[in-house]
């Protein structure tokens, strides 16, 4: 974009023997703000994005009340020891929401960033989320792997898609009850490359107070979102389970962070809240309580979850989450990243800024 400008100018400038006219200082004016928007591109994406976020306009919706019962959140049929926060004090904890098949994704994140046990001085922890497989062989494959990790909690409850809610729910209700020692809690997806340094170095510059925490729900935000009223999606919600015509701003379900204040408020509105069926997407619904109990979602551009960030060892670093990433990607990835040197700040600038450039370019062309 930048290079493509002044390659313009140049042709202009060589007819007018070096003397420069209106038209090569706007040539320059163009390329300096092309080069700017390059560098700073995640800060007009926020920029544009809070313009975009709703404002105080009310009530959206709400849940309507319905028979079933939200799920008993204390009750895991596996689980570490109900001491080991207590042990292990940790500042972040993680909670990676995955399917009881995927090992192989669990195994790739115990190998890279869920390895990682201190990061830039603080203690971080990774527990792994599931509920209960219908095949009776993985039932026993999951002991055998609780046994040999002892990292997953599973929740009495059939994994499922629709039942991602009734897994966030667990979630939550065990940080709360067993982890209280945790400053945040990060929700994140086994496909998802998750980058602790770097969410540690945001909260750092952004949201880190002298001595309370605010209440923080951050993520990537998405903005207006209608609810799906056709019965074959997979998202669907009906007009008599959700009123709104529009959700509540709501963060990404692939990773989103809860300071310890959020998540208190906002575990204890999701036991409150009724349950219809078919649940509502997870996301939604923690967006749905959040904005219950008054708290506003931050937009962070590091944390993916829409188009799809191309790889680039520069932007990976810079970058706290990274969608559709596969396990061989993700060691892959991982190790190039951690086998150099820290990138500098001119380089994460620019390696991040072409990324997002492509991310967008891929999704107005139709390849995410």
């Amino acid at each position: 974009m930048a290079g493509y400008s002044l390659r313009a100018c140049k042709g202009r400038m060589g007819k007018r023997g070096g003397r420069l006219g209106f038209f090569h200082y706007l040539c320059i004016i163009v390329f300096c703000g092309s080069l700017l928007a390059l560098l700073f591109f995640d800060v007009i994406e926020l920029w544009v994005t809070s313009l975009g976020m709703s404002r105080d306009e009310g009530p959206h919706g709400e849940l309507l009340p319905q028979r079933i019962p939200p799920t008993h959140s204390e009750e895991y049929l596996l689980m570490p020891s109900t001491r080991v926060c207590q042990r292990a004090k940790p500042y972040l904890i993680t909670f990676v929401a995955t399917a009881p098949a995927n090992r192989k994704a669990r195994q790739a994140i115990r190998d890279t960033w869920g390895g990682e046990i201190q990061v830039r001085g603080q203690r971080v922890m990774t527990l792994f989320m599931i509920g209960q497989p219908l095949d009776l062989v993985l039932s026993k494959e999951l002991i055998e792997e609780f046994k040999e990790h002892g990292d997953l909690i599973q929740g009495r409850f059939i994994d499922s898609y629709g039942n991602l809610t009734l897994k966030t729910l667990s979630m939550l209700g065990w940080a709360r009850r067993f982890c209280p020692q945790a400053h945040y809690l990060a929700k994140v997806d086994d496909d998802v490359m998750f980058n602790p340094s770097a969410l540690l170095q945001y909260l750092d510059l952004r949201f880190e107070t002298a001595k309370n925490l605010i209440d923080l729900y951050l993520g990537r935000v998405h903005m207006r979102v209608s609810p799906h009223r056709s019965p074959d999606s997979k998202h669907y919600m009906s007009e008599t389970a959700y009123t709104g015509m529009v959700f509540p701003d709501y963060c990404s379900g692939t990773a989103y962070v809860l300071s310890r204040p959020a998540l208190l408020k906002l575990s204890l509105a999701a036991v409150a809240v009724p349950l219809p069926r078919p649940l509502p997407p997870e996301d939604v619904f923690v967006g749905i309580c959040a904005h219950t109990v008054g708290i506003t979602p931050t937009h962070s551009p590091l944390f993916s979850g829409g188009p799809a960030v191309p790889y680039s060892r520069c932007c990976y670093q810079t970058m706290v989450s990274v969608h559709h990433t596969k396990p061989q990607d993700m060691v892959r990835y991982w190790t190039e990243m951690h086998s150099t040197a820290p990138c500098s700040w001119l380089g994460a600038r620019t390696s991040l800024g072409v990324c997002k450039v492509r991310a967008l370019l891929g999704t107005l062309l139709g390849k995410d």
